[in-house]
């Protein structure tokens, strides 16, 4: 039987790892997406290029993903919303390099025009119109969601990146949520903080172990996916929450279902930033 005791020790772990990284975030006046300063500084300071990049961030490391948008601007010369709305032959040709921005390269340029298309026809040709400062959480990812390539998973994602790391001042924290991330339902399931890997499982844990901002433990539990508890070998001592997890570690992500641990003891046995 499952020790409750280190479940919720794990989940105090996981929320006050989310608020320090809240607070780090913050107290930056920058921040790093992508390992080019000038991708970082285009994401930074266009909201344009921040809707783009959530755009990319699906299929590939999220480092390339938030680069996507200041090297497609480095081809095309441009981010100009009006052109990528009707030049779809030029978006695609940028897209497909060589070498190609993403994998997907019939489906991405398809989300960008249609979102420029949107952005010009709805939102003024202003990304930032579709957070604008005083918004409520849900409606924000209502207004997310309409976009082509964009689900709740990235609606999720994107929410608590403008919140946390832009300092977008948005109503309903409490109606926040953690993206449905491979690595996040990872770090859930080997914690013990859910025995079923559903969307709903993973939203209604997360807003247990912190009911003001449920958004809070995701950038948390990404990073801990990421970084210590992998798929295969994960690294528990070096773990973030190594001290109190029960490290369930047979438990792994599928997204169809996962064989529960009978297990409280802790196991030895036995990938990018935020998509």
């Amino acid at each position: 039987m499952k020790d409750v005791w280190s479940v919720s020790a794990t989940s105090r772990s996981l929320r006050a790892f989310g608020e320090e990284l809240a607070g780090l975030q913050a107290a930056q006046t920058g921040g790093s997406f992508t390992a080019l300063p000038e991708a970082d500084l285009l994401i930074r300071n266009s909201p344009e290029a921040f809707l783009l990049g959530v755009l990319f961030t699906q299929g590939i490391s999220a480092e390339r993903a938030w680069a996507g948008p200041y090297l497609l601007e480095q081809r095309l010369g441009h981010l100009d919303l009006r052109r990528l709305a009707v030049e779809e032959d030029a978006v695609a040709a940028a897209v497909a390099g060589p070498p190609a921005l993403h994998r997907f390269v019939h489906t991405v340029p398809q989300w960008i025009t249609s979102a420029a298309r949107r952005l010009v026809s709805e939102y003024g040709g202003s990304a930032a119109e579709v957070w604008r400062p005083g918004s409520h959480v849900l409606d924000v990812t209502r207004r997310l969601l309409e976009f082509d390539g964009i689900g709740e998973k990235k609606a999720a994602m994107a929410v608590e990146i403008l919140m946390r790391h832009f300092g977008v001042q948005l109503e309903g924290a409490e109606c926040g949520s953690v993206a449905y991330d491979v690595h996040v339902r990872r770090v859930f399931l080997r914690t013990g903080m859910v025995d079923r890997d559903t969307p709903q499982a993973v939203r209604e844990a997360a807003r247990r172990a912190c009911p003001e901002s449920p958004g809070t433990l995701d950038l948390a539990a990404w990073l801990v996916g990421r970084d210590w508890c992998r798929p295969r070998a994960p690294l528990c001592d070096s773990c973030r929450l190594g001290g109190v997890c029960p490290r369930l570690t047979d438990r792994n992500a599928e997204g169809v279902g996962v064989r529960a641990s009978q297990s409280s003891g802790r196991n030895s046995s036995p990938d990018s930033s935020l998509g």
